[in-house]
């Protein structure tokens, strides 16, 4: 991640949040490589499924080969699907914009290089699009990644198309391999320090 996610510690809630009735208990982000995207998510309270796969493009393209090209419009991205009497939309963006990813750079992530790795939120309808730009609006006034605007876009959700089986918890089944040492395990630990209370208490499954 860029230095400008030292700042990161400490991001306010959104102030606008979802009502009950909006509350969907589903939510589709991208930043950068899902296998860290994934690790990050699948520690917290209340989230109940974490699925990489892609969101963008079309579904001829959705395979990881063809998505690596740069070219398919597909980002890599997360699925989560959570509890919203545990832990609620607002909260997850929170953590998408301290720990998950960098949201000020442009198409990469680190040396991740590309469309495939850019920022965005795929909201599942109107109510959540609208608090995911009322947060970037809130952050960029607030200046928390020092100079740095926030690139994340956000667009409608049209189809999440989960990856192929062996990128689902490539972080845990492979914690010594050095991309996931050197990128993943940072934010997992970074998250544990900075939002203690969000981790899940009951063992993963």
């Amino acid at each position: 991640m860029g230095d400008s996610m030292a700042a990161g510690k400490g991001l306010p809630l959104p102030q606008m949040a979802l009502t009950a009735a909006e509350e969907q208990g589903r939510a589709v982000l991208a930043g950068g490589c899902f296998w860290c995207v994934e690790a990050v998510f699948r520690d917290l309270e209340g989230v109940l499924e974490v699925m990489p796969g892609y969101s963008g493009g079309s579904a001829a393209t959705a395979d990881y080969r063809t998505v690596c090209s740069g070219t398919t419009g597909h980002a890599e991205a997360v699925e989560i699907r959570y509890d919203p009497r545990r832990i609620g939309y607002g909260q997850l963006l929170q953590v998408f914009f301290a720990v998950a990813h960098d949201p000020t750079q442009r198409d990469r992530q680190g040396n991740d290089v590309g469309t495939q790795y850019r920022s965005v939120i795929f909201a599942v309808d109107a109510a959540q699009a609208r608090v995911a730009r009322a947060y970037i609006r809130q952050l960029n006034e607030t200046d928390p990644f020092s100079g740095h605007p926030i690139v994340t876009e956000v667009r409608p959700l049209e189809a999440f198309y989960p990856a192929e089986a062996y990128h689902h918890r490539y972080a845990e089944r492979n914690p010594d391999q050095p991309y996931i040492r050197c990128v993943s395990r940072p934010k997992v630990e970074k998250l544990r320090q900075d939002f203690a209370p969000l981790l899940r208490t009951d063992p993963k499954e």
